[in-house]
């Protein structure tokens, strides 16, 4: 979730309760768009991130230091001349907008008392921090916007500072019956868009749960909702909005198993079949959300070079199996041509010299079968021709059986390294993954072929009954589960004919429960490449039938007995251990 104007309601009654009094004893710049000021509150130190990105805007309270430049920016030298021991007097947001005030009070050069506004607006590329004074004339700002720039608003040293009403939208803290209903109605778009189109600070996730909470489908159109449904859409959202304007907020972030799906300042009842995680701070959620965020980013950037070579490698593989494929087809009637030539030897006593063709039956189908012949030659020599036709196509199918085998396992293996980069959680998996590239000749080990030191570990879930459950993450740690960790009486759980990690659950030498098999089957669909699917069939056998050919690849594993369970995909209630 963007940061809506609920969001950002919560976070000024977080900060207007925390930091209003303080004192601001440091103001930094670390980035060209970024501030951090250090306040001193009663209750102590605190420090006041604020970031004008384009790409992530934010504002909230962190207990993490930047290093900021050598030399500080024009504007960070501004700020700390006019409000450096300045101290907080009012924290606070126009209606719903995406704005936070900092009201300000310090002395000025003679020592007379002075008020100054700290204004940061939230508005993705628009984003902005704008500094000024007590009568709303702009001092500066961190970003200059010229008329060559917007139309709309200039942001620039003596310019009047005021919120562009750019597309009319109405205040939901102060709304009527009638004045919402004119506003869904007006819309020729679905319900869900009408929303967050007409009324500021409302986020498309936030006008799903409205419509979610009454009942009504989002994707219908506005125009065609009666006057019933639209009374009674109004009672539902007044009861949304009426949370946010006594701010009893309920910080919370959802998961998709490990990934935060969505953040937000309200308990989200749509999203209830994801794993949820309260918060008491909303500034707690935004900085554990954006970090997960920005490390899963910075793993999936680091592991661009690695995808690279398996995609292009499975290409290859792709396109080597459809042509072997083709070869194959060809000889599918090799038998054909073996019948043929013992047919010709049957019948071919008769024929009569220059014939083009043999007619005769077929006494393997008993049909009559036109059989087409050399006339250039003898019938002893057109038998011949055909056995020989039939012997190159049998050895041509033997060869590519073979071959077309080994090129399927081999696009099997890269779509296990690829799931495997797809459920990397660090740089020490990339590293493993890396390691097995090499070991499998598709990276070129560079200096020397000493093996590096692997530090990743697999995944350790605990079920609900107790039992430990380890999923491998790649394939050398799903070889070192089932074959070094894994005792033979621990169950073996993968996901069926797919890619996927190996599940290994301890089983202590006693019997495990129905719902530790249903958890454990969970975990290798979630963990494999059909993530997501409501059904998934899972192959489950206890580890001492597990074996592992002469000379295969990593993570590659054979069974001749097994169970099966179909299950779905969730792991969002299956607790992961510390």
């Amino acid at each position: 979730m963007a940061l809506d104007g609920i969001t950002i309601a919560a976070v000024a009654d977080e900060l207007d309760q925390v930091l209003t009094g303080g004192r601001i004893a440091k103001i930094a710049q670390p980035e060209n768009d970024e501030l951090l000021l250090t306040v001193k509150t009663p209750q102590g130190q605190r420090r006041l991130y604020l970031s004008a990105s384009a790409s992530l805007p934010l504002i909230y309270l962190t207990e993490e230091n930047k290093p900021s430049p050598m030399t500080a920016p024009g504007f960070c030298m501004l700020l700390r001349k006019h409000i450096g021991n300045g101290r907080i007097t009012k924290i606070s947001q126009p209606h719903l907008e995406r704005i936070i005030r900092l009201d300000i009070e310090h002395l000025d050069e003679m020592g007379d008392l002075c008020q100054k506004r700290l204004i940061v607006e939230i508005m993705g590329k628009h984003s902005n921090i704008i500094f000024c004074d007590d009568k709303d004339m702009i001092i500066d700002s961190i970003k200059h916007v010229s008329s060559q720039m917007s139309s709309v608003r200039e942001v620039l040293p003596g310019r009047d500072y005021f919120i562009p009403d750019t597309m009319s939208k109405k205040d939901p803290l102060d709304l009527s019956g009638t004045d919402f209903a004119e506003a869904l109605k007006e819309k020729p778009v679905p319900v869900g868009k009408a929303f967050y189109t007409s009324f500021t600070g409302i986020s498309p996730v936030a006008a799903e749960e409205v419509c979610a909470l009454s009942g009504i489908e989002s994707g219908i159109p506005a125009k065609d909702l009666s006057a019933d449904e639209l009374l009674h859409l109004y009672r539902q959202f007044s009861y949304y909005i009426e949370q946010v304007r006594c701010k009893s907020f309920q910080p919370v972030i959802y998961y998709d198993g490990n990934t935060p799906k969505e953040f937000s300042a309200l308990p989200l009842s749509h999203f209830e079949h994801y794993r949820k995680e309260a918060f008491g701070s909303i500034s707690k959620v935004l900085a554990t959300y954006y970090a997960t965020k920005n490390t899963q980013t910075r793993i999936r950037q680091k592991s661009t070079d690695l995808r690279h070579v398996v995609q292009t490698a499975l290409e290859r593989s792709r396109k080597k199996y459809d042509l072997q494929s083709r070869q194959i087809k060809d000889t599918q009637n090799r038998d054909k041509y073996k019948v043929y030539g013992e047919l010709i030897n049957t019948y071919g006593y008769n024929l009569e010299p220059g014939a083009k063709d043999l007619a005769c039956l077929n006494y393997y189908t008993g049909e009559e079968v036109t059989i087409p012949l050399d006339n250039t030659k003898a019938p002893q020599e057109n038998s011949q021709k055909y056995f020989a036709k039939y012997n190159k196509q049998k050895r041509t199918f033997e060869a590519l059986s073979e071959l077309i085998k080994e090129t399927a396992d081999d696009i099997e293996y890269l779509e296990s390294i690829s799931n495997a980069l797809d459920i990397a959680l660090s740089e020490a998996d990339l590293l493993q993954i890396k390691e097995e590239l090499m070991q499998s000749g598709y990276i070129r080990r560079k200096f020397s072929k000493k093996k590096v030191k692997l530090t990743s570990k697999p995944l350790h879930y605990i079920s609900s009954d107790g039992y430990h459950m380890y999923v491998g993450k790649n394939n050398l740690q799903n070889d070192e589960l089932t074959f070094s960790f894994a005792n033979g009486n621990d169950w073996w759980f993968h996901a069926k004919k797919t890619p996927g990690s190996h599940v290994i659950v301890k089983s202590g030498g006693g019997e495990l429960p129905d719902r530790t098999f249903e958890e454990a089957g969970r975990l290798a669909a979630y963990y494999s490449k059909k993530q997501g699917s409501s059904k998934v069939e899972i192959d489950y056998v206890e580890k001492k039938h597990v074996k592992k050919p002469n000379g295969a690849k990593p993570g590659f594993v054979v069974y001749y007995t097994n169970y099966s369970l179909v299950i779905d995909s969730d792991i969002s209630k299956i607790r992961q251990a510390d």
